[in-house]
């Protein structure tokens, strides 16, 4: 199998040598971590002139290094590995089976001539953990499964084919090296089953395994569609047939989002800019398990085209939010009503906003003033983006909007610039 580059994530780490904190690589299980720390990052060392024995690497899942999962004993560990004051690298992978894991990791930071790099597994060590467990002396790294682009670079050939595939099983690495698309499906589903959601039920001791299946299946079959707990709770009582409470839902839906399972997009009054916190948007973080869910049914590439742009957004580190607009028009009998239009994403970073609509194609002029009409509503001075899936060459209408092909998006770092 071609070797994937993860280069977003290995520079991360680059520009964070050194900086007094605990590096800490999170993300969703089976994402590439480790591979992330101990392959590509490792590699760099050596090839930047760090001496083998000055990079101390320990895997806490191998059942040899048991023992190390001792706090005391891994500290003794690595003290014993620091010979000299020229500097050492720690990587620790699955750094949350060891006890006490951060009063070791925090006495690493007193170790002058130390660096220290962990991975954590999103269902025991999760990002919004670290502001908490370090105070401010930890930094992280979120890796998300491979992007469009990361997943092409190793595949290569026909642009179309290699979507139809990413769009189907998805970009978590492992998958890519299966033969069959019967042994894709076979991991991916095994994968959700008994690592995600055998995590999410371990670690919050649920009670009612198939309410929470449930959900995850109401909420694959339904991604970009407005939803909140009472909304979520109508849809369990008309087509379950079951009775869940809301509080329950909301806690259910925190445990998803808390694994990284799946991401929560707000919805924004853009005019007048505030959010509404009354519906959200829930996204899959890869594509792949969300149709392992569901079977490998509701293929609906319109849907899965918008979370995958959704996850594009995220993983180049914007903030994404869902855009409302309120406009005013006559009825049929001539009356004024508010209606409320949709921006599919607001995708912020820094002193950057872009507003990017998505569409499977735009055949006609009809169909793209219907596309562009939220984007045409808004008044400030913000890109505004329409993604369409055909090859096109990017344009700019009177307007002011700019549309791109989805190839031109994906696989292009500045292509909401051009």
């Amino acid at each position: 199998m071609v070797e994937i580059k993860r280069d977003r994530y290995l520079q991360q780490l680059i520009e964070s040598r050194q900086n007094g904190l605990v590096k800490v690589v999170t993300g969703i299980r089976r994402c590439g971590k480790s591979y992330l720390l101990n392959v590509l990052f490792y590699r760099f060392l050596l090839e930047n002139g760090v001496a083998e024995d000055h990079i101390i690497r320990v895997d806490l899942e191998d059942r040899m290094n048991k023992e190390l999962r001792n706090p005391d004993a891994m500290l003794h560990y690595v003290h014993s590995k620091i010979k000299d004051k020229e500097l050492y690298y720690i990587i620790i992978d699955e750094v949350q089976l060891m006890d006490e894991f951060v009063d070791v990791l925090n006495s690493f930071r007193h170790i002058d001539n130390a660096d220290t790099y962990v991975t954590g597994s999103n269902s025991h060590f999760l990002s919004s953990d670290i502001p908490t467990e370090f105070r401010g002396r930890g930094e992280t790294i979120h890796v998300n499964p491979l992007s469009f682009a990361e997943f092409y670079s190793a595949k290569g050939g026909d642009k179309q084919e290699a979507w139809r595939e990413y769009y189907t099983y998805g970009g978590l690495p492992l998958v890519q090296s299966f033969d069959t698309e019967q042994k894709k499906v076979n991991y991916l589903q095994d994968l959700f089953e008994t690592v995600y959601l055998a995590d999410i039920i371990e670690r919050h001791k649920v009670q009612n395994e198939h309410e929470m299946r449930e959900l995850v299946h109401i909420l694959a079959s339904s991604i970009g569609s407005p939803c909140n707990p009472t909304k979520l709770s109508n849809t369990f009582k008309s087509i379950k047939k079951l009775n869940i409470t809301n509080k329950t839902i909301s806690n259910y839906l925190g445990y998803l989002l808390e694994s990284f399972l799946v991401n929560k997009a707000i919805r924004y009054d853009i005019k007048g800019k505030k959010y509404i916190n009354t519906l959200s948007k829930y996204y899959f973080s890869d594509i792949g398990l969300r149709n392992a869910i569901l079977n490998m049914r509701q293929q609906e590439e319109s849907h899965i085209m918008e979370n995958i742009i959704y996850n594009e957004l995220i993983t180049r580190g914007y903030n994404v939010d869902v855009g409302m607009v309120e406009i005013k028009k006559q009825d049929k009998d001539g009356k004024w009503i508010r209606v409320q239009l949709e921006v599919d994403f607001i995708a912020n970073l820094g002193s950057k906003k872009y507003y990017v609509q998505s569409a499977l194609s735009i055949p006609d002029r009809e169909k793209e003033i219907q596309e562009s009409r939220s984007l045409t509503n808004i008044n400030d001075s913000f890109k505004k983006v329409i993604v369409v899936k055909e090859h096109i060459m990017p344009r700019r209408n009177e307007d002011g909007i700019l549309t791109i092909g989805l190839f031109d998006f994906l696989l292009k770092e500045d292509s909401l610039d051009m």
